[in-house]
């Protein structure tokens, strides 16, 4: 029999309330729920368990993950509990963020490119193979690139200015640092790389003609920007129609030492918050997973995002 103290009792907590919003939209499995909150799995699983005790969500099994969602089949007053449940949680500070990262959540279910790369990736150091390796594999898939301009915004010393230059028509490797950019210069000048050409310049206002390059490439620059979603802004404005860029950096940690050791302006980002200056750019297509974990402490996580102007 339905409770209506129950219910109001399952709702007395702001992790449950989030919960149910997101579920609005969709079903949600525990470990999706997890990445958009950034909850642990233990946690999430106490909080759905609580709700679905309390006649406001149902669920289903598909292999070893349970699904989640509202329970359609409730009674009248539980779903009118259940609408001011939703409509509380959009008053909430990590309303937005939740929605950001809902909405990249639904749209990565639906690319089986990346569903099948993930499982590859996890298959791919299980055993042994003589000459497998990821720096292979690297050499193999930078052959594949097409003659492309690209910009490699906040690229230090230029080593993968130096890899894109061997294949691409153009390399334009911009960093803040006049030492490393005579480094880098020099260096392309002895190897013979005349399609690489090193610029002084802030990610702010990269010193490159809008509209002019194939591919904007952020390689664990963003955290040292002064204002990341500036220099996110101004890489859009420097991208050609149908061009893309990508970002690779850490995900948000809390290793603080990290400003100390690497100079580094900010302790990574939120996926939410590539996902949202990327958004406000106006390009298409975008995309933010984490491609890598690290094993040792800090247990720092990789992040790509993508979009296409």
């Amino acid at each position: 029999m339905y409770s209506t103290i129950k219910s109001l009792r399952a709702l007395a907590d702001s992790t449950r309330l989030r919960i149910l919003s997101l579920l609005e939209r969709d079903e949600l499995s525990v470990n999706e729920l997890q990445e958009i909150t950034g909850m642990g799995q233990s946690r999430i699983s106490t909080h759905v368990g609580l709700l679905q005790d309390a006649g406001l969500l149902q669920s289903r099994r598909e292999g070893k993950r349970t699904f989640y969602r509202l329970n359609q089949s409730a009674e009248a007053s539980a779903r009118e509990i259940i609408r001011i449940a939703v409509r509380g949680a959009a008053e909430m500070s990590e309303h937005e963020h939740d929605q950001v990262n809902l909405k990249r959540i639904i749209a990565r279910r639906a690319d089986v490119a990346q569903v099948y790369f993930n499982q590859v990736a996890g298959r791919f150091d299980r055993s042994y193979g003589p000459g497998r390796s990821w720096e292979a594999f690297g050499h193999l898939l930078l052959r594949l690139l097409p003659p492309l301009t690209v910009a490699d915004l906040g690229a230090g010393e230029g080593l993968l200015s130096e890899l894109l230059a061997m294949r691409c028509k153009k390399v334009i490797a911009v960093d803040n640092s006049e030492k490393m950019v005579e480094f880098g210069a020099r260096k392309a000048k002895q190897n013979g790389l005349k399609n690489l050409e090193f610029r002084l310049g802030d990610l702010a206002q990269p010193p490159i003609e809008e509209a002019s390059v194939d591919l904007v490439i952020l390689s664990q620059a963003l955290h040292h920007a002064e204002n990341p979603a500036q220099a996110v802004a101004a890489a859009a404005r420097i991208l050609k129609s149908g061009g893309q860029i990508m970002i690779l950096d850490l995900l948000k940690h809390s290793f603080d030492r990290a400003k100390e050791l690497y100079g580094d302006r900010w302790l990574g980002f939120a996926q939410s918050d590539l996902h949202r200056w990327l958004e406000a750019t106006g390009l298409k297509r975008i995309e933010v997973v984490v491609v890598a974990r690290e094993e040792q402490p800090p247990h720092f996580e990789t992040v790509l995002a993508s979009a296409t102007k």
